[in-house]
């Protein structure tokens, strides 16, 4: 459901979430977070969704955190959910960052805390917080240096300094590089992707990379028999092997 500050759109098996906040560089308040959080639930909730686009409105993905209203006591973040809802949310779906513009602070953690990245060659992400006598508590120390090596984070934390799209590009941080103005379509693109995939599957690997995340493999090779286990008697799993001997596309249900 949309808001005055986060508008949702179906396409086909795609929701595009859109923060629409563009006087504010798409900064997150209160509203926003709580926004994005319905916006993910009903995400979840719908089973003919398969994958979220995020994005921001008017060429910005979003500044980050909105600071005069965090100075007016409104905070970002919602209970469990994270910074704008998002970047401590569990889900089981895809969702796709399309980035435009600026992605600073907040927002690039909010991109960061998405499963795959898009976006445009002029865009400008990075975590200035240092510069403010803060870090960036939102998930970017936690998962920059998982993106990319190390030192190359380092340099990012440390000097707060932004970098383009395209050098983004280089270091392998997204997963496509657009031309200004074509990081939605993109994006969607790769969700349409995802569609023909198992629903299943796709939630069984998000889950177990996360499981496997600074753990020995001795201790993720149960976790992922028991996700193997449950997709071998799954219908889907029978449907996709039905659909390749008979040669047509599977007809996921997610069960």
């Amino acid at each position: 459901m949309s808001t005055d500050d986060v508008r949702v759109q179906r396409l086909g098996s795609t929701l595009l979430i859109t923060i629409d906040r563009p006087k504010a560089r798409n900064a997150v308040n209160t509203a926003v977070a709580a926004g994005l959080a319905a916006a993910l639930d009903e995400l979840e909730t719908e089973s003919e969704l398969r994958a979220g686009v995020l994005t921001g409105a008017g060429g910005t993905f979003s500044a980050g955190m909105d600071l005069k209203a965090a100075l007016n006591g409104e905070p970002p973040a919602i209970p469990g959910r994270g910074f704008g809802g998002l970047t401590e949310a569990e889900r089981t779906k895809p969702l796709i960052a399309a980035v435009e513009g600026f992605a600073l602070g907040g927002g690039f953690e909010l991109a960061l805390a998405c499963d795959l990245l898009v976006a445009a060659d002029n865009a400008t992400l990075g975590l200035p917080e240092v510069k403010r006598g803060l870090i960036a508590a939102g998930g970017g120390v936690i998962r920059l240096p998982k993106r990319i090596p190390y030192h190359l984070a380092m340099e990012m934390l440390l000097t707060g300094e932004a970098v383009t799209g395209t050098r983004a590009g280089e270091l392998g941080l997204v997963n496509r590089v657009t031309a200004p103005g074509e990081a939605v379509a993109i994006a969607l693109q790769l969700a349409e992707q995802l569609r023909h995939n198992a629903p299943l599957a796709l939630a069984a690997v998000k889950s177990l990379l996360q499981a496997a995340d600074g753990v020995p493999e001795s201790e993720v090779f149960p976790a992922q028999d028991r996700q193997m286990r449950a997709l071998m008697s799954s219908t889907d799993a029978r449907e996709g092997m039905t659909a390749f001997a008979e040669r047509r596309a599977p007809k996921w249900t997610g069960e």
